[in-house]
């Protein structure tokens, strides 16, 4: 028997992640690799209807970031266990003949003095090629992996991803497009922001910004407030500051035909202690919709727990632990502007952007609903 969809998950289905029934054509296989400032996570899947089979994966805290706030490097042991990481992910590539792949790396190697000669590090040792991606293209990447979960209700939707090293906003407008037609709307945005010259009705991007705040170096520019509830506390109200030049930001959002969508590990987090699940599952995770009190009991509880609590409590996990208040003082302040009933949350973000992207350019998924 199928298991339940879980209550307030998004109408759509999500990318298929069982294993395809027989073992796959390496032609058809297309891989992607995201290494941001505190993992390296890859996908290797081969495209099916809408949608597609993940094949292998691979993630890994590797700290890359670790530093940079206050030297502007990447130390020499972050790039050592990044590098012992990717070496990881090229195996896993050359067993399975992956010839279709984007191998990119974001905010920590956008900032990094040194990230020039880490990136031919990488190509010495490893073989792979690393790409630094700028900010437009990560917000764009995280806005079409979240297509699948934007309701055909929405009217304003606001797309967030939460990284280690920044997080990206996306305002996008869908009164213009046809209520069935939302969801795939935004797919169409995989190939820029500009969409003026498409034949469909297009989702319009208001605004996109990208905060040069994530879940690492917030924590790190309020790393010697002691008390744990001001550390928290101004973090949030810092990232808000930040938010300032987001031209949506001054707006009163009706809460009617608005939805948030949310891509990180903090609102996976949120949602896997909202739920209170002992073990993580990404089948009840992946396209739940939380409120904002929902969200405000989760963090409030976290901060009741204090330092020690958190980091004995199983929902929250070791590898998340030390970056769970900073990324909750993110989403906090996110709520405080744009309060919601429908936050969508995303097991899902730039590896999944980089596949429908390429398969996508390469027309191997089918045009129909998702």
């Amino acid at each position: 028997m199928a298991p339940k969809r879980p209550r307030g998950a998004g109408a759509f289905p999500k990318p298929v992640e069982s294993p395809a029934p027989n073992p796959p054509d390496p032609a058809e296989l297309y891989a992607a690799l995201d290494l941001g400032t505190n993992s390296c996570r890859m996908l290797i899947a081969q495209p099916k209807g809408s949608q597609f089979h993940v094949v292998d994966s691979f993630s890994k805290s590797v700290q890359l970031g670790a530093g940079l706030e206050s030297t502007g490097r990447l130390s020499r042991a972050s790039m050592g266990r990044t590098v012992q990481a990717l070496r990881i992910c090229q195996q896993k590539l050359k067993r399975h003949k992956v010839r279709r792949m984007r191998l990119v790396a974001t905010e920590a190697c956008r900032r990094a003095k040194n990230s020039r000669e880490f990136i031919r590090q990488v190509k010495r040792e490893t073989g792979l090629q690393l790409d630094i991606i700028q900010p437009e293209e990560e917000a764009r990447l995280a806005v079409i992996s979240c297509a699948p979960l934007v309701s055909t209700k929405t009217e304003q939707l606001l797309v967030v991803d939460i990284g280690g090293g920044s997080t990206e906003l996306v305002w996008i407008d869908l009164t213009s497009v046809p209520k069935r037609d939302r969801p795939r709307s935004i797919m169409r945005l995989h190939s820029g922001f500009q969409t003026a010259d498409s034949p469909f009705p297009a989702a319009k991007v208001v605004d996109w910004i990208s905060v040069p705040l994530g879940v690492a170096t917030l924590r790190d520019q309020f790393r010697d407030v002691e008390d744990d509830a001001a550390r928290f506390a101004l973090m949030s109200w810092f990232f808000e500051e930040n938010l300032s030049e987001f031209s949506p930001y001054a707006d009163e959002q009706t809460r009617e035909g608005f939805q948030i969508v949310g891509t990180s590990g903090t609102v996976t987090t949120v949602a896997a202690s909202h739920l209170g699940l002992k073990r993580y599952d990404r089948t009840k995770v992946d396209g739940l919709r939380m409120t904002s009190d929902q969200i405000d009991k989760v963090i409030r509880n976290y901060l009741s727990l204090g330092p020690q609590g958190r980091r004995r409590d199983p929902r929250i996990g070791q590898d998340r632990q030390a970056l769970i208040m900073s990324g909750s003082a993110i989403l906090q302040a996110l709520l405080r502007c744009w309060p919601t009933d429908r936050l969508s949350v995303a097991d899902r973000g730039l590896r999944e952007g980089l596949l429908y992207a390429q398969m996508s350019a390469d027309g191997v998924l089918e045009d129909g609903p998702f």
